[in-house]
């Protein structure tokens, strides 16, 4: 990261940390490797501006939306429970509270039977995605920027669709054998977020709610 900026030629330059949430990455390692003084920093004739992590801004809730009715299809969302699922962690309270935002957006709409979230190590936890339902269907999406380990292996063998040791999910399409018959409920799993064409749009979204933001907020000229 340190490097990247000597590749660029624009004197105005926007940072768009491609993360669910602000947490040690975000508020520590990329600051310090841009050498940023705050939201905006003057140096070397740049104007280093640095925005937030696209999954906190609010069109993340349209991105859910969309992967979500894709994958369920014309299975009727009045008669789903969807679940956001996080990393979750007790070492930083931002690992949740970006899945919980959307949970609450996207509960107030009313399109799905119930909204949760859950977490992969914290409670609730994903593993009991079952009794924590309260309907036939179960949608679950996981908060994650990228499909890897998380997406592939570890949340599937939490759900109980993979078993522990087997060759990673990737390679046996996990994504596309929807639905699951398991526990008495139909379970419908998604890929990660993250990879979802939208978000280009998101990352462009934050950086307008950037300029917004540092607009209002800058003094006004003296007349």
């Amino acid at each position: 990261m340190r490097e990247v900026l000597r590749m660029v030629e624009s004197r105005d330059v926007y940072i768009v940390p491609n993360f669910i949430s602000e947490g040690y990455f975000t508020q520590t390692v990329i600051p310090r490797e841009f050498q940023l003084d705050g939201p905006i920093t003057h140096r070397d004739h740049r104007t280093l501006k640095y925005c937030a992590p696209v999954g906190s801004h609010a069109s993340m809730t349209g991105v859910i939306l969309h992967r979500a009715k894709e994958t369920l299809q014309d299975t009727d969302p009045g008669q789903t429970s969807l679940i956001i699922v996080g990393h979750g962690t007790n070492l930083n309270d931002n690992s949740a509270k970006a899945a919980k935002d959307q949970v609450q957006r996207i509960g107030e709409m009313g399109i799905y039977g119930e909204v949760l979230s859950s977490y992969m190590e914290e409670p609730p936890l994903i593993s009991a995605w079952d009794t924590m339902t309260s309907f036939p269907n179960v949608l679950v999406v996981p908060f994650f920027i990228a499909d890897g380990l998380h997406s592939f292996q570890d949340i599937p063998v939490l759900l109980g669709v993979e078993e522990e040791g087997m060759p990673a999910a990737s390679q046996r399409d996990v994504f596309r054998r929807n639905p699951y018959v398991l526990r008495g409920k139909r379970l419908y799993y998604a890929s990660a977020i993250g990879t979802e064409s939208m978000m280009a749009d998101v990352i462009v979204d934050q950086i307008e709610a950037f300029d917004t933001m540092h607009a209002e907020t800058s003094p006004q000229p003296i007349k």
